[in-house]
């Protein structure tokens, strides 16, 4: 009797002893004797049929079912990768280009017969402020903009990681912030200056002449040239593109979801570094690239025969307007 409980007891032992081993293989097979995993489907064939994998959430926020997002890994991609080579060709390019320019051909300065001692108004003061503070708005999100790009890479192995954080954060305030300013400039900017700056015919011929830079002769011109009008344009189209998507940015998921937001970041960044190469010629152009340019946005008043060697066609306009001759102020002759 004692025999045969002590065989039944060492029968039960080792079964309990053998049960987690053959588990197992119980488990992979199921009633039907198939293998459940081998039948499963895997990641990648999810990716292949979805761009993204999404669960069932019980909270309003719908951007939290999404489990995987592949798209990712290519924003982090180009985002860590060709975006800076992007915006270092396009930036250091233009700044390489200006170089060569101003050692070869030089500044442009005034000729003697450009100077008459009367001043012609060329920006009212309402121009100037619309210019000033759209231009003081983007010199700030440009460089709070670059900051997002290369400041990890050159800023904070030079400041360190505390500071570089501080900074940044508040670059991040300058940018969210200044942007609404810089909206209105452009508004402003349409109402002033778009009818002065409608393509022509005459502009066809100064890009022909390659705008007096390349010569010794003043080309006829209205209030604008077509240098200038190109400059006008690409300030409108640029900052029109660059708000439409800064918007879709400081509201995120308003409008798109996670792989529109990765998309709209990175035409966002494309167009702002293009943007500040155009604008790094339309700086050097407008200060050291030629003497007087600055004068117009300074003061607003230009010399009147600068004004008629350079826009002689707007000259014109305005002194048909005013039976007296143009808004000209009489002021010391130059020295000699």
């Amino acid at each position: 009797m004692k025999t045969g409980l002590t065989i039944r007891a060492f029968i039960l032992v080792a079964a309990l002893s053998l049960a987690p081993v053959c588990a197992p293989s119980f488990a992979q097979q199921s009633p039907s004797g198939k293998n459940p995993t081998a039948d499963s489907v895997n990641e990648e064939a999810l990716f292949k049929q979805n761009s993204k994998l999404t669960g069932r959430i019980s909270i309003p926020d719908s951007k939290a079912s999404v489990l995987e997002q592949p798209q990712g890994r290519e924003w982090r991609g180009f985002h860590e990768g060709w975006m800076p080579w992007i915006g270092a060709i396009a930036i250091l390019g233009m700044v390489l280009l200006l170089g060569v320019f101003y050692f070869t051909k030089g500044r442009v300065m005034l000729e003697q017969n450009e100077h008459s001692g009367r001043k012609i108004l060329r920006f009212s003061t309402f121009e100037r402020f619309t210019h000033w503070m759209t231009a003081t708005c983007f010199i700030i999100l440009a460089l709070t903009g670059l900051n997002y790009v290369f400041g990890k890479r050159l800023l904070m192995p030079l400041i360190g990681p505390d500071a570089f954080s501080t900074i940044s954060q508040w670059s991040k305030y300058a940018h969210n912030f200044l942007a609404w300013p810089f909206m209105v400039g452009l508004c402003f900017m349409v109402a002033v200056w778009l009818a002065d700056n409608i393509p022509n015919r005459v502009d066809w011929a100064w890009l022909k002449a390659g705008g007096g830079f390349f010569g010794d002769r003043h080309l006829s011109a209205g209030r604008f040239n077509a240098g200038q009008k190109i400059v006008f344009w690409i300030v409108i189209l640029g900052g029109l593109f660059m708000s439409i998507s800064g918007i879709l940015l400081l509201f995120p998921f308003a409008a798109l979801d996670i792989n529109g937001m990765q998309t709209i970041q990175g035409i966002h960044a494309v167009i702002a570094v293009l943007f500040i190469a155009a604008m790094l010629a339309h700086i050097y152009i407008g200060s050291l690239g030629m003497e007087g340019a600055y004068d117009a946005m300074g003061s607003g008043e230009v010399d009147l025969a600068w004004a008629r060697a350079h826009h002689d066609l707007w000259v014109e306009e305005q002194q048909a307007k005013m039976a007296s001759g143009p808004q000209v102020r009489s002021g010391p002759a130059p020295a000699e």
